[in-house]
């Protein structure tokens, strides 16, 4: 077992702090939701900086933090590194607010939204800002596993998604938690290129269960490539693997899962438009060769 003081070996850890951010003060704001949006994230930062009248559990006397986040796929004692920070107080002080400035160090980088520690025991809600030495002592903390490092080991946020159709198969059959839980969580509008011919598929997912996971989860199974969609039938044409080799998926617009059917289908006919793929793409199955 690796101990968690032996992996994050600080210069100074006297003046460095552990936060294990569970949410923002609200369940329904977990903080690995804000941390999959990327390490500098204002919601992720402000959760980070956050600045109580109970000096006690803030980052006065810290020069430096190591932020995690709970993660909650695998289970309440389960957190994902988020980054290591330097702090610097904000004055004059303010309270129940912002009350740092934190910079993101290059410190660790390579394990960021990657490494997951396990702790021995829960952590209570008056004790999740830990100094760096009492750590191991309390949790006894053991390294527990290393995501791979690309963009299937975390999600990347809405706007940077861009996957393959065998990466799509990987995500979808492995069910990674943080895809699932960010891909369920919404309906959309997104967008199919093929890249062979530059051709343009704009579809939706507006259906009231599993949103965009649902929908995608669909063109990802081996036995039916084109997901039901008949505007893909002639592409079998090409090859078993043609839709395999040549479909790249990527999201236009995001809704919330409440969001009326017929509102994101007043969407989909806008982004249609905007590409002109009913008369240049693949939404006219005429146009494809």
């Amino acid at each position: 077992m690796l101990k968690f003081e032996d992996f994050f070996k600080v210069a100074e850890p006297e003046k460095t702090k552990v936060k294990f951010n569970m949410n923002a003060g609200n369940a329904n704001y977990p903080a690995w939701d804000y941390l999959i949006q990327g390490e500098d994230n204002a919601d992720w930062i402000n959760m980070n900086a956050h600045k109580k009248m109970q000096a006690n559990n803030n980052l006065n006397r810290a020069k430096y933090l190591l932020a995690f986040a709970q993660y909650y796929p695998y289970g309440p004692d389960y957190y994902i590194f988020g980054g290591m920070y330097k702090v610097e107080k904000i004055i004059p002080e303010v309270f129940d607010t912002k009350g740092y400035n934190l910079t993101l160090l290059p410190d660790f980088a390579d394990y960021r939204k990657r490494l997951i520690i396990k702790l021995s025991r829960p952590v209570g809600r008056d004790i999740y800002n830990k100094p760096y030495n009492s750590v191991q002592r309390d949790f006894q903390p053991e390294i527990y596993e290393l995501a791979p490092s690309t963009k299937l080991g975390a999600f990347p946020g809405y706007n940077n998604v861009l996957l393959s159709h065998k990466d799509l198969q990987t995500i979808i059959n492995m069910e990674a938690p943080e895809w699932k839980n960010a891909l369920s969580s919404v309906k959309g509008v997104y967008c199919i290129t093929d890249i062979s011919t530059g051709q343009l598929y704009i579809g939706s997912a507006s259906g009231d269960y599993g949103g965009i996971w649902q929908r995608w989860s669909n063109y990802a199974n081996v036995n039916n490539l084109t997901g039901g969609n008949k505007t893909f039938e002639e592409l079998k044409n090409n090859g078993a693997n043609y839709i395999i080799d040549n479909f790249t998926y990527s999201i236009l617009e995001i809704f919330d899962i409440r969001t009326k059917r017929e509102d994101i289908i007043h969407r989909e006919e806008y982004w249609k438009k905007v590409f002109q793929s009913v008369k240049h793409g693949m939404n006219n199955v005429r146009h494809i060769k």
